[in-house]
């Protein structure tokens, strides 16, 4: 239940906001990473895995027309398809993005280590659990339905299509906490991979974590990540803790096993009067 959201309040967290792929589910992000290559193949343009990954988090649509902004897509499609990108082709492009994830979805569907026994851990501290994504809702409602074959089941899921706006925008996590009826919002912590994640959190004046090698700034599979050179993996680990520590992430962890000791120390900083 809500508690007074007078500037006073020192209670524990209420909350915890998850996002979905790289989070705690789809290891790596790989689902729409590989979906974003396929669409701009279809049109001839083909584009890196790393520009593919550069807007993760954003509403998809809006994801797409991030990646044909970059010069050298850009420079391409002009090339490949006789004019600058339109608004038509971008429409254009999320229609055919949206068939191609749909169609994926269940396979990148499973739970990302750590996430069950997190999220056990978080109710049996009465501690809510929200959610919220990128994709649009016919896209979480596979996930919402794979998620819960496999043992988990947010409280609020809410998706970029629900709201007027998505990440870095705070209102998937404002609507997420309204369906929990939880507030104040310094009370409420979000968790995510992206640096869009990360914005969603601090404009909704949050608590904001980070999850460095289990999703997008990484973008490997488990099985891939636990292969590589140890110095490569540390490499990549501290590259992506500074990118969410840069976005303005009060805490970064490898993933989300890792969350409920920086929730204790949220509800330290809490009783102190401490604010996102």
């Amino acid at each position: 239940m809500g508690t007074s959201a007078r500037a006073g309040y020192r209670g524990p967290v209420q909350a915890v906001i998850f996002d979905w792929a790289g989070t705690t589910v789809d290891f790596g992000s790989l689902a729409p990473a590989v979906v974003f290559i396929e669409v701009f193949r279809r049109r001839g343009v083909d584009i890196t895995m790393q520009q593919a990954r550069e807007p993760m988090g954003l509403a998809k649509r809006l994801h797409i027309k991030m990646i044909t902004e970059m010069p050298s897509v850009a420079s391409r499609w002009r090339e490949v398809v006789g004019h600058p990108v339109t608004e038509e082709d971008i429409d254009s492009l999320y229609a055919e993005f949206i068939p191609l994830q749909l169609d994926c979805l269940s396979r990148y569907a499973d739970l990302i280590p750590g996430t069950l026994e997190t999220v056990d851990a978080l109710r049996k501290q009465n501690i809510k659990i929200g959610s919220t994504t990128g994709y649009n809702r016919e896209m979480l409602e596979i996930l919402l339905r794979e998620g819960k074959a496999r043992g988990f089941e947010p409280d609020s899921s809410v998706c970029a299509s629900d709201v007027p706006a998505g990440r870095p925008h705070p209102w998937m996590a404002v609507r997420a906490a309204a369906e929990m009826q939880v507030y104040p919002f310094h009370s409420i912590v979000k968790v995510g991979d992206t640096v869009p994640d990360i914005g969603e959190g601090l404009n909704a004046g949050m608590w904001t974590v980070g999850t460095a090698e289990t999703g997008n700034e990484v973008g490997l599979s488990l099985a891939d990540l636990e292969a590589l050179d140890p110095n490569l993996r540390a490499r990549m680990r501290a590259r992506a803790r500074e990118r969410l520590s840069e976005a303005g992430a009060h805490y970064v962890i490898d993933g989300v096993s890792e969350l409920p000791p920086i929730l204790e120390d949220i509800n330290a900083r809490l009783v102190k009067g401490d604010r996102p």
